[in-house]
């Protein structure tokens, strides 16, 4: 890995480069990292994969035309070559609506703790991690088992043209498993910043376990259920919401919550969102944005009501408020997310349902209509028929057919445990609980 002096000193050369070349403005973001990834298939390692990714993005301003790229160079050295091609196109390019200067050097309070010993051994060599994986999922009933388990370790530096000179480390681990028994499945995910192999062994039971009291589904019909989302599907779901909290998506009207405003009911009660970049046992933390801006840990819906929109300097300016350290050169963006829980087991929540469905996963998640909200995603793997408080069956094929308005609206009680989730549904890491939403349009999906 390179030095941090070394990476912040091509960093600095790219910037100057910049303002040499008649450029305003210009930061540059370099992040160099080391990962790991292992692959496991039908109760076997199958394949062990290593690879560094140097990635390098620049932000140049000149009369109040933007330029954002990122590239990955095969060089460090090329990030040079990088400012000289954009000079060149500098006139043929429209005033930004967005334009805004970036920000002063702020003081930065480095988080510390973002780096995990067992995390930098593993890289080497991950196996023993997948083996106990596939092995807690065979204790618990799974026939089959598949899934992997990605460990990283990054350093990322940011030099800006108004004097910003950052460089932070961390590591992180994103596992998944997904377990088979009969025709039934089961999957579950975990996300941290460290190396928790009791975190994953707990994943491969829970997907094993759901796998098992799936065997054999039967089809659902179509109707109005109260639904139990696992935190699966409700971190899914809440990446939404909270992506539509960033002000540039509800600006250019790609955001159910364009039509609320800061400090308006848009949610249940029962709910409260926080982005989290400082919580040090999720994998998104960080103690600055992208334009050098310290962040903070801030409630995006409070008890149902809207509290923050995501905003980086530009839509912040734009919209006549501060920055929330959440850029983003051009559309601010979460980093963590988590959910207050709240006061039942998943038994209650489950013993409170008369006629419903408990979700387990989810994927496909699609918008028909981002201003209203209109989304509809497929059930995946387990999923269990709920008869007066009592799971009766799995069934199958079937999606949630709704709109995000409502189904936050309808939230009526969230689970005590949460669980940290991360994997491809869920981009952004989440702590979320089970959650009981009343009366969700569910439709037929015939795979």
């Amino acid at each position: 890995m390179r030095s941090q002096e070394e990476l912040l000193g091509v960093a600095t050369k790219a910037v100057e480069s910049a303002l040499e070349k008649g450029f305003e403005e210009a930061a540059a973001k370099i992040v160099k990292s080391k990962t790991t990834m292992v692959k496991f298939f039908e109760n076997t390692l199958s394949v062990t994969q290593s690879w560094d990714v140097l990635s390098v993005s620049l932000y140049l301003a000149r009369d109040k035309r933007v330029f954002v790229v990122s590239a990955t160079p095969t060089k460090i050295e090329d990030v040079a070559s990088m400012v000289s091609r954009l000079s060149g196109m500098a006139a043929k390019v429209k005033e930004s609506f967005l334009y805004a200067p970036l920000p002063s050097p702020a003081n930065v309070k480095a988080l510390g703790g973002l780096v995990d010993r067992g995390i930098l051994e593993a890289l080497k060599d991950p196996a023993d991690v997948a083996e106990r994986a596939i092995s807690a999922a065979l204790e618990e009933g799974a026939e089959k088992v598949a899934g992997t388990i990605t460990l990283s370790y990054r350093e990322k530096v940011l030099v800006t043209s108004k004097g910003a000179e950052l460089y932070e480390e961390g590591t992180s681990m994103q596992s998944y498993v997904r377990a088979f028994a009969g025709r039934g499945s089961g999957q579950w995910s975990y996300g941290s910043l460290r190396l928790d192999e009791r975190g994953i062994e707990r994943a491969a039971r829970i997907a094993a376990k759901y796998a098992a009291d799936a065997r054999e589904p039967g089809l659902l019909e179509p109707g109005t259920y109260d639904v139990v989302l696992s935190p699966m599907v409700f971190g899914n779901l809440l990446n939404y919401v909270a992506s539509m909290s960033s002000a540039y998506y509800v600006m250019i009207g790609f955001s159910f919550l364009s039509k609320d405003k800061v400090g308006e009911k848009v949610a249940s009660e029962s709910l409260t969102l926080y982005d989290d970049p400082r919580n040090r046992e999720l994998a998104g933390a960080t103690a600055f944005d992208d334009e050098g801006v310290p962040t903070m840990s801030k409630p995006i819906i409070e008890r149902g009501v809207l509290r923050t929109l995501l905003h980086n300097t530009k839509t912040a300016a734009k919209m006549g408020t501060r920055t929330t350290g959440n850029a983003g050169w051009i559309s601010p963006h979460p980093w963590n997310l988590r959910v207050r829980p709240g006061d039942r087991s998943l038994e209650e929540l489950v013993a409170d349902v008369k006629r419903g469905v408990l979700v387990t996963n989810n994927w496909y998640t699609r918008l028909q209509s981002y201003v209203e909200g209109v989304f509809s995603t497929i059930a995946r793997d387990a999923a269990f028929l709920i008869e007066d408080g009592e799971i009766k069956r799995s069934v199958e094929k079937f999606r949630i057919a709704d709109t995000f308005p409502r189904l936050l609206s309808s939230i009526e009680a969230l689970g005590k445990e949460t669980f940290d989730v991360w994997w491809w549904e869920v981009d952004r890491p989440t702590r979320a609980p089970y959650v009981l939403v009343r009366s969700i349009n569910i439709s037929r999906h015939m795979a």
